[in-house]
């Protein structure tokens, strides 16, 4: 039976492309953002101006539904096979495979004119940033490392926003790379704990398969690195008590989310990973404290 004919028509078709752009479930565009709006912060030693702050936070929206449409593509074939994701409009053929790869160029070329509202050096950036949300769906078929690429690829806003700031990327810009890279693949490996199960069996490949019973030690270890990252990077910034408190509610929240992961069961490793949105705004909440206005006078 041809599954287009069980498609909605006219507007009754947006709810499914909502869902297709995750617009619904806005969790990774916090995860996404957190670390773009640390960056813009510490580049601009303060408050950004309103044309970037702009830019990168519809940027932001852009490629986080992007990543989402590619990944539901690449992953159309397995998704009916997982229960979490059984429902999806690709898996159940409630949006065409042609529509999806419409949607996903659509949304590209959107954050791609809104860098070229930056200069010459951000906008070279911007291209290893499609190339690494174009190619991360598809790395969980040759690697147990997806959760890698995907660190790269939410990392790539943060020297971007230097360049667009400062016209180059320095030290500390790097610092906060590597710090979220390793907050990344941390908590994306709390996320592929929920599908381990359905995962091992349709093989598919994840950091939760390939560290198995390790895995809380290996995210505890993630997380202990950004920690640490991110207080080189604070050092070197003369960042004030602020971005120290914010820091260390940071560490708090991944206690909890150690203690939420214990039992590794389902609910409880998603609502762990849903806890780092938290992480992400305490470490931006010190860094913006920190950098206020008039706060060193």
């Amino acid at each position: 039976m041809d599954r287009s004919l069980m498609r909605p028509t006219g507007l009754a078709r947006v709810p499914d492309f909502l869902q297709l752009m995750r617009l619904d479930r806005p969790i990774g565009t916090w995860l996404l953002m957190w670390p773009t709006l640390w960056a813009l912060w510490v580049a601009a030693e303060g408050l950004p101006s309103r044309k970037l702050l702009l830019i990168f936070v519809a940027g932001v929206y852009a490629m986080r539904a992007a990543g989402c449409v590619i990944n539901d593509y690449a992953d159309r074939h397995f998704d009916g096979h997982v229960k979490r994701t059984r429902s999806r409009p690709l898996a159940t053929g409630r949006i065409g495979e042609g529509e999806a790869q419409a949607l996903f160029l659509l949304l590209v070329m959107t954050a791609f004119v809104l860098v070229l509202f930056t200069n010459p050096f951000t906008v070279l950036l911007s291209v290893g940033g499609v190339i690494l949300a174009a190619i991360y769906p598809f790395m969980k078929r040759y690697t147990h490392l997806p959760q890698l690429f995907l660190g790269a690829a939410f990392s790539w806003a943060i020297p971007m926003a230097f360049g667009a700031v400062l016209g180059h990327v320095p030290l500390e810009a790097w610092l906060l790379f590597a710090a979220n890279l390793a907050w990344t693949v941390a908590y994306d490996t709390e996320y592929a704990m929920v599908d381990r199960d359905d995962d091992l069996r349709i093989g598919i490949k994840s950091t939760a398969v390939l560290f198995g019973r390790a895995d809380r030690l290996m995210i505890g270890l993630l997380q202990g690195l950004t920690l640490l990252l991110l207080a080189w990077a604070g050092a070197r910034l003369a960042l004030s008590g602020f971005f120290w408190l914010g820091l260390a509610a940071m560490a708090a929240t991944f206690v909890h989310q150690q203690r939420l992961i214990r039992s590794r069961e389902r609910d409880p490793c998603f609502r762990a990973f849903l806890n780092n949105h938290w992480s992400g705004l305490l470490v931006f909440a010190g860094i913006a404290l920190s950098l206020w206005p008039g706060a060193g006078t």
